[in-house]
């Protein structure tokens, strides 16, 4: 196939301005400290100002939602005295109906899921935690754990929701997990284990006289567990709308002991008279080292609340056979097995009493004795909510608890919402405003994009043979988004642009911070409020993996921050296995201006070709190196092109073969967003081996200007 020399110079990324290039790097090796919340935040559902206490509540019927009551049909009190409902809505989730699952077709070796399109926060979202509490989770019900999320991954997943897996017992990131990606997603199930330091052991249910008896950790992991939740919640208060937390474990009682389980006891010749056997009211009694978590428990409850998260517990003990089995060593006879089945029941109760505690006070529920965890539901939970204020008394701010009681007055129906809050104000809570540094790390860690500057965003990996693997990251600012002022006759704007690179567990990998001064003649400024302004940045990556990659530009005049962020697979080149960098798009015209803008926005008009170039690493293993192009739209092939020969010969590097071809973009393709899927394969390999496969997602138009970036005037 013919090289085309647009596609070659965009290889050699000599198309966008040098600016970034020239700017001295100040490299940061951890993330800045949590800003601190603002006081004026207006993306907050629940709201308690002096002003007005909102809360949200959802009806159901029947099991199902209700969403077309008014005002008239409820009514809300504070500590038994009933209120005037001043405002009032319903806020739907979703946008429309919700669109079935995708069902794809038998997948080739080698395959992978292509990238979601953007999330909008203006646009209707569910947004879900699911916290995995691997400190408080038997080795038999991680398994269930990653069974159920990957089947909610892959069959219930819709476009528009926000999801995060995070590990209590591992390395909490922020707001950078929450993705609508399916492989990242999948990817965090994948590092999902069995954390050996647990207060539960390889079993729900230990069998009797075994070496799992004991826990290797107790109190201090359930410490770590309400430190991890009390810091998911602090990074969930910044996103918009209401949020779900998903929280799943086997353990987190309201009060337990240090001996958690007290079946030990139960060998051969016990005795009713035995305290932890016969008398389950002795489980309280401080002689035996209880802890009571009651406090604990309800601060993350009031936590959730000022962050609008609803908080759903799973218990994923499931559905247990407490009788005795092969497994235990059990010589007694009928009393003693009757008190192993009746202790049995009592430890799992005991050990969901705190998760149910948690969920009912912010209007959620718990899921007990499923083995499906019922992870739909919790996801139809979603769909909706209403919006309930009055205005409150001076009261109200005592700064004691206030409970909270709201009616549907029609009946048949169930409402659900939170228990209370502390009487404190919004006002009085949060005195400190976010900084202009606070507000670029958010910029920077949030899963939606600011928007005061409009920034489109393209990443790619690439290796380079002295600078080793990296990320290329090219981005468009739109420049009337940016403050200019005229400087000895020319037009001059100052900018800071940060890059930071996640791992799949939310990790910080590598974070960069460059500043540039842009400075244009009356001509070019002219010109680039037409095109646009294109940069580039690179991000070293030491190591293989999965990563997200996020920009955010900041003005420095007038403080405007907008921000985007892309998926990135970067491979390991050093095992010599076949690799494929990230692809670039072009539309084939050879106007350079153009090229960058398809470069990055990824927007082509029908009826023009869609140009595109890519490099293969470790080309020297290949024989007779074939490419087959699709393009994908929901989920369905599209278009799919012929086996096209890759020439290997005559490259200036025979193990970096850059391989160039196009695809006609036919008239009949209607608007939207699209994936071109680039398969290679060896047909005279040895060993059957799996192809390598590369995707890049783009979004087709009714027409496309020439030399104009889209979005701008």
């Amino acid at each position: 196939m013919k090289k085309n020399g647009l596609l070659a110079l965009s290889l050699s990324f000599c198309l966008f301005f040098p600016a970034l290039a020239q700017i001295q790097t100040q490299t940061q090796t951890k993330p800045a400290a949590p800003p601190q919340k603002p006081a004026d935040d207006q993306e907050e559902v629940v709201k308690i100002t002096t002003n007005l206490v909102q809360v949200d509540a959802v009806v159901t019927k029947d099991g199902r939602m209700v969403t077309d009551l008014t005002a008239d049909d409820f009514e809300i009190y504070e500590d038994g005295k009933k209120q005037t409902i001043t405002s009032f809505a319903y806020i739907s989730n979703v946008p429309g109906a919700i669109a079935p699952p995708i069902t794809r077709t038998k997948e080739k070796p080698g395959d992978v899921p292509p990238a979601p399109r953007p999330i909008n926060p203006n646009e209707p979202h569910r947004t879900l935690a699911f916290v995995v509490d691997d400190l408080g989770l038997s080795a038999e019900s991680m398994h269930q754990v990653r069974r159920q999320l990957r089947k909610f991954i892959n069959e219930q997943l819709q476009p528009n929701d926000v999801v995060a897996i995070i590990r209590t017992g591992g390395e909490v990131g922020a707001l950078q997990q929450f993705t609508n990606d399916k492989r990242i997603l999948n990817r965090a199930v994948e590092q999902l284990r069995w954390n050996i330091c647990n207060r539960v052991g390889i079993t729900v249910l230990a069998p009797l006289d075994s070496g799992n008896a004991t826990p290797l950790c107790g109190r201090e992991s359930i410490a770590t567990t309400f430190r991890s939740l009390r810091f998911i919640l602090d990074a969930m208060s910044y996103l918009p709308g209401r949020k779900s937390m998903v929280f799943m474990s086997d353990h987190m009682p309201i009060e337990d002991q240090d001996d958690l389980n007290f079946l030990r006891s139960v060998r051969a010749g016990a005795k009713d008279e035995d305290p932890l056997l016969s008398d389950n009211d002795k489980l309280s009694d401080s002689r035996f080292g209880a802890a009571n978590y009651t406090a604990a428990l309800r601060k993350l409850a009031e936590k959730a609340i000022r962050s609008s998260v609803v908080i759903y517990s799973v218990d994923t003990q499931g559905l247990q056979y407490t009788g005795i089995t092969a497994a235990d060593r059990f010589y007694g006879g009928g009393p003693q097995m009757q008190n192993v089945m009746r202790n049995r029941s009592v430890l799992l109760t005991s050990r969901r009493e705190g998760g149910d505690l948690v969920a009912k006070q912010t209007g959620g529920f718990q899921v007990k004795n499923s083995n499906s965890f019922e992870i739909d539901r919790i996801v139809q939970d979603q769909s909706g909510y209403y919006l309930l204020g009055y205005r409150p008394t001076d009261e109200t701010f005592n700064r004691k608890f206030h409970h909270i009681k709201a009616k549907v007055t029609r009946s048949g129906m169930t409402l659900r919402t939170r228990f209370g809050f502390f009487g404190v104000s919004e006002e009085e809570a949060s005195k400190t405003r976010l900084t202009t540094r606070d507000m670029t790390n958010l910029a920077l860690a949030s899963p939606f994009a600011a928007q005061d500057i409009d920034v489109e965003l393209a990443s790619l990996f690439w290796s380079d043979k002295s600078a080793g693997p990296l990320v290329r990251s090219f981005f468009y600012i739109d420049p009337h988004d940016l403050q200019f002022t005229p400087v000895d006759g020319r037009q001059q704007a100052s900018i800071e642009v940060h890059a930071a690179v996640f791992g799949d567990n939310g990790a910080l990998i590598e974070q960069l911070k460059r500043g540039a001064t842009i400075s244009y003649s009356e001509s070019e400024y002219a010109a680039t409020l037409k095109n646009g302004i294109g940069l580039s940045v690179d991000v070293p990556v030491k190591r293989s993996g999965a990563f997200q990659v996020r920009i955010a530009v900041r003005d420095r005049k007038s403080s405007k921050i907008g921000s985007s962020g892309e998926f990135v697979t970067v491979p390991d080149l050093r095992n010599k296995r076949l690799a494929v960098s990230g692809i670039i798009l072009g539309d084939g015209s050879g106007n350079e201006q153009d090229a960058m803008v398809n470069t990055i926005a990824r927007r082509f008009g029908v009826n023009t070709d869609l140009a595109f170039a890519y490099v293969i690493y470790n080309a020297l293993q290949f024989v007779k190196p074939v490419m087959e192009t699709k393009l994908f739209r929901d989920g369905k092939v599209v278009y799919s092109g012929p086996e096209m020969a890759i020439q290997v010969a005559g490259q200036p590097d025979p193990d970096r073969v850059v391989v160039s071809s196009k695809v006609r973009l036919s008239p009949d393709l209607e608007p939207g967003y699209y994936y071109l899927q680039v398969v290679i394969t060896d047909k005279e390999a040895k060993s059957k081996a799996p192809p390598v496969v590369q995707w890049i997602d783009f979004e087709i138009v009714k027409s496309q200007p020439a030399a104009a970036a889209p979005g701008l005037n």
